[in-house]
């Protein structure tokens, strides 16, 4: 008998402990749902994953640039791009002798070198005498966003491709390439391998060296108005009421291109019946 009572006691004890644990369990989960539905400061999140890197863009933002080796005419003659300095004077269309404000680099690298450069990336080539007789004097290469002078206006090489004269460069044998863009006080057009260009429009922070440039003149402002109207094919902005309310201005716009690259696709092909030119 007083074995049998001692088990019942242990027992009746046990069973009291559990009922007491569930009920203090209960309580804390009414009270923080309480608590936290009168604004009570949560349990601290779950440690973030960390951020996964964005595939690399073989494309710089502004995408408008001069490849490696480009001939600058200078006010000392010609100098490849990547020799330039900050505070070299270049001849201008509309600015006269204007000194460099700074020089954007942007280095660019397949990351499958036994895949072709994405369509994108391919730089175009103006061949010798394309725009104009001896113009530019050497083949050009340029990024597809990269605008010209012709015509009093600014047009992208990409909106130019012809099939001949100035054509998609695959850039085969090169897995890296590097670019540059020129920086004036104002946004003007200046002279590689002959032909006229233009210079950099706004800095953003793509290129490589964009701290210099900070250090330098600090944020920039942004809002600088083009030197000439500029016809691209690259629009910005996908706003229907965008759309419709350059729809008008687009249209002639892209006449404007036809005309252009018609003209100098015609070019191209008198050009290539000439057997001195190697286009």
């Amino acid at each position: 008998m007083g074995s049998n009572g001692t088990d019942l006691n242990a027992d009746a004890q046990r069973n009291r402990r559990n009922a007491l644990k569930m009920a203090i369990f209960g309580s804390a989960a009414f009270w923080g749902t309480r608590l936290g539905r009168a604004g009570a400061a949560p349990l601290p999140p779950p440690s973030p994953r960390p951020p996964v890197a964005a595939p690399p863009h073989p494309v710089p933002p502004n995408g408008k640039c001069l490849l490696r080796g480009a001939a600058v005419l200078t006010g000392k003659g010609e100098r490849r791009v990547e020799d330039l300095a900050i505070g070299d004077l270049l001849p201008t269309v509309f600015g006269g002798l204007l000194p460099i404000q700074w020089i954007g680099r942007y280095p660019m690298k397949k990351s499958d070198p036994s895949a072709p450069w994405p369509k994108g990336a391919r730089p175009v080539r103006i061949a010798r005498s394309a725009l104009a007789p001896n113009v530019p004097h050497t083949d050009l290469y340029v990024t597809q966003a990269h605008a010209l002078l012709i015509d009093r206006v600014l047009i992208a090489a990409g909106c130019l491709i012809n099939g001949t004269t100035i054509t998609l460069d695959d850039a085969r044998s090169s897995d890296e390439l590097e670019l540059f863009h020129i920086k004036l006080e104002k946004h003007d057009v200046i002279y590689v391998e002959g032909a006229p260009v233009e210079t950099l429009l706004e800095v953003d922070e793509g290129a490589v060296n964009f701290a210099e440039y900070f250090r330098r003149y600090g944020a920039p402002t942004g809002g600088e108005v083009p030197c000439l109207p500029v016809l691209s094919d690259f629009r910005r902005g996908n706003g229907l009421g965008v759309r419709v309310r350059s729809a008008v201005t687009w249209a002639d716009r892209r006449r404007q291109i036809r005309a252009m690259r018609d003209r100098l696709a015609q070019r191209g092909l008198a050009l290539s019946r000439e057997p001195e030119l190697s286009i």
